[in-house]
């Protein structure tokens, strides 16, 4: 199925109930069940992720204001007036979610209204990841990335240095890894546990999205003529090898991947509108959008695998299902 939105899409989601879900620049969340919601009625969604419930999505937008929203309707959760809110991160784990405005990180409790956390950092933040636990937060931000316990209200923050600006973080499914994407064409890495560092370039373009695949021993980014593919299995993760390439086309570039951490397969959208599916076990490719058009602006696959949500910058989306 196909949708014409007129509006940028933000972000392309499945919630917990199956069903895809976008979010637009226009302010509004869709359904494919056919419900729209007017989530920012004066502005537009900036951010998106799935609640801590996992029931509808959660929304930040240009009116200061972070939003879950269901087929029922909207409820604001948090509103910082006069503020961007263009990051969002929730945990299913702990129940917590994480906004970013400015320099300010905030995180707050979804079963206690109560609850309130707010972090100061030096540089405007770029992106927030909580850990599988849900218990510590990564920012991303110029410099490095700063490691938070998110309940925890008077601490100092870890700093894993890096010079440079941090613009997307992702954490190993096992917590023991934390990669950061950089203004520059490469991805900086890190082992936690001991903060041994990693570079990880040789990307053509700037790499705006990862995704963790095949139980946490693939990392899947954009930023090249196909998707790249990072080995993580063992102790020392990537470090010393080489990375492989998948749907490698000479006339594009990848611009968003999607993967479920336990599943073998890999959604990736192109620059010029394309979307495919491969499943990396058995070097398997599908073709789900072979028509050409603007950008793929946001992608996801389904917890099952089986289907595949996207999203492009003139508000063309699309659900298909994968083989």
């Amino acid at each position: 199925m196909t949708f014409a939105f007129d509006a940028y899409v933000t972000a392309a989601l499945f919630d917990r109930a199956g069903r895809a879900v976008f979010a637009l620049g226009d302010g509004t969340v869709r359904f494919t069940t056919g419900e729209t919601i007017d989530a920012h009625p004066d502005g537009a969604c900036l951010s998106a992720c799935l609640p801590p419930t996992g029931e509808g999505v959660l929304t930040g937008g240009d009116d200061g204001r972070v939003v879950v929203s269901t087929p029922a309707g909207a409820q604001e959760l948090a509103r910082i007036p006069g503020r961007w809110i263009d990051v969002v991160a929730a945990s299913a784990e702990s129940k917590l979610l994480a906004f970013a405005a400015g320099r300010e990180l905030h995180v707050r409790d979804a079963a206690d209204p109560a609850f309130s956390r707010v972090f100061v950092h030096e540089k405007s933040i770029a992106d927030v990841a909580f850990d599988p636990k849900g218990r510590r937060l990564a920012a991303a931000t110029y410099g490095g990335i700063w490691l938070w316990y998110a309940r925890i209200a008077d601490q100092k923050p870890a700093i894993l240095k890096w010079a440079g600006s941090h613009i997307a973080a992702a954490w190993s499914p096992d917590g023991k890894f934390l990669i950061s994407a950089m203004q520059e064409n490469q991805l900086h890495g890190w082992r936690v546990a001991d903060e041994k560092n990693m570079r990880m370039g040789g990307y053509p373009s700037k790499v705006r999205s990862l995704a963790f695949m095949s139980k946490g021993n693939l990392l899947a980014t954009s930023g090249a003529n196909g998707a790249v593919c990072w080995p993580f299995a063992g102790a020392t993760g990537p470090m010393g090898k080489q990375a492989a390439e998948i749907g490698y086309e000479e006339s594009a570039l990848v611009t968003r991947v999607a993967a479920t951490p336990d599943k073998p397969w890999l959604a990736a959208g192109l620059d010029d509108g394309r979307v495919w599916a491969a499943d990396v076990t058995g070097e398997r490719l599908v073709h789900l959008k072979s028509e050409k058009g603007p950008p793929i602006t946001a992608l996801a696959l389904s917890p099952d695998g089986r289907h595949v949500a996207w999203g492009d910058e003139d508000g063309g989306a699309g659900v298909a299902e994968v083989g």
